[in-house]
C-alpha cells in the first residue's frame, strides 16, 4: 500500500498501459482519476475497480478539456499528489515525408500539447502544495529510434527532454518529474507501430529486445509504482527504460 491516501490522475488510463497503471495505483491504495476520450472504456474500468477508481472523460489535446478536468478533480477528490501523463498515439510505419499533415498535427497534440496542458493546469496547485510527482509516458524511441516512425520518435524525444527540464525547473517546489521508456508492449498501440500484426514482424521486433518478449502493462506499472511512491523521494529528471534490453 504504498500510495495510501494520495490523489492519482492517469490521462488515457482506460486501456494499454494507462490500464495496467490504474490497476496497479488502485491496488497500492491510491484514489484514481481515470481521465480517457474513451468514457464507456474509462467507466467499465472504474467499475470494476471500485471506490478506489472514477472516470473522466477528458480530451489532452484540448485546453478547455484539461481545465475542467483539473477542476473536477479538484472538487470531487482532492488535490492532485499525482499526475501521470499516459495519453499518447502512435502513426502506422511510413516514409517520413509522407505522413498526411492532419495525422502530423494530432500526433503532436496528443504526445507533445497534451503534457504542456496538463502542466498549466496540474502544476500551479502542486507547486502552492510545494509537492507532487509527475510521470511522463515517454518510449524507447525517443532513445533509439526505428526507421519510418520518425514523427512518432520525434514526439517521444521531445516527451525525454520536457521531463527533465520540467525536473530541474519544479524541484525547487518539491515536486518530482520522471518519465519511463515502454519498448514495444502488448497493447492496441502495438499493431500500429508493427504496420501490421504478423508472426514474422512479431519476430522482427522481438529480435531487438535482449530478454525476448514485449513488454506488459504490468511491468510499466511495476516502474510507475515505484517512482511516484515516496521510495524514489530521490529520484528526479530520469526516463527510466523499462525495455527488456533494447537501448543497450
Amino acid at each position: 500500500m504504498r500510495l495510501t491516501g494520495k490523489v492519482a490522475v492517469v490521462t488515457g488510463g482506460a486501456s494499454g498501459i494507462g490500464a495496467g497503471i490504474v490497476r496497479r495505483f488502485v491496488a497500492e491504495g491510491a484514489h484514481v482519476a481515470i481521465a480517457d476520450i474513451s468514457a464507456g472504456p474509462a467507466a467499465a474500468l472504474a467499475t470494476e475497480l471500485g471506490a478506489g477508481a472514477c472516470a473522466l472523460e477528458v480530451d489532452v489535446s484540448n485546453a478547455g478539456s484539461v481545465a475542467a478536468l483539473a477542476a473536477q478533480v479538484a472538487r470531487d477528490l482532492g488535490p492532485v499528489d499525482i499526475l501521470v501523463n499516459n495519453a499518447g498515439i502512435g502513426h502506422v510505419p511510413q516514409p517520413l515525408e509522407e505522413l498526411a499533415d492532419a495525422e502530423f498535427e494530432r500526433v503532436l497534440a496528443v504526445n507533445v500539447r497534451s503534457v504542456y496542458l496538463t502542466a498549466r493546469s496540474f502544476v500551479p496547485a502542486m507547486k502552492a502544495r510545494r509537492s507532487g510527482a509527475i510521470l511522463n509516458i515517454a518510449s524507447t524511441a525517443g532513445v533509439s529510434p526505428r526507421p519510418r516512425l520518425t514523427w512518432y520518435n520525434a514526439s517521444k524525444g521531445w516527451v525525454i527532454t520536457a521531463t527533465r527540464s520540467m525536473a530541474v525547473e519544479l524541484a525547487p517546489f518539491g515536486i518530482r518529474v520522471n518519465a519511463i521508456n515502454p519498448v514495444a508492449s502488448e497493447t492496441p498501440l502495438l499493431a500500429t507501430f508493427m504496420g501490421q500484426d504478423t508472426p514474422e514482424i512479431r519476430a522482427k521486433f522481438l529480435a531487438t529486445i535482449p530478454l525476448g518478449r514485449f513488454a506488459t502493462p504490468a511491468d510499466m506499472a511495476n516502474a510507475a509504482t515505484y517512482l511516484c511512491s515516496e521510495e524514489a523521494s530521490m529520484v528526479t529528471g530520469v526516463a527510466l527504460e523499462v525495455d527488456g534490453g533494447r537501448c543497450i
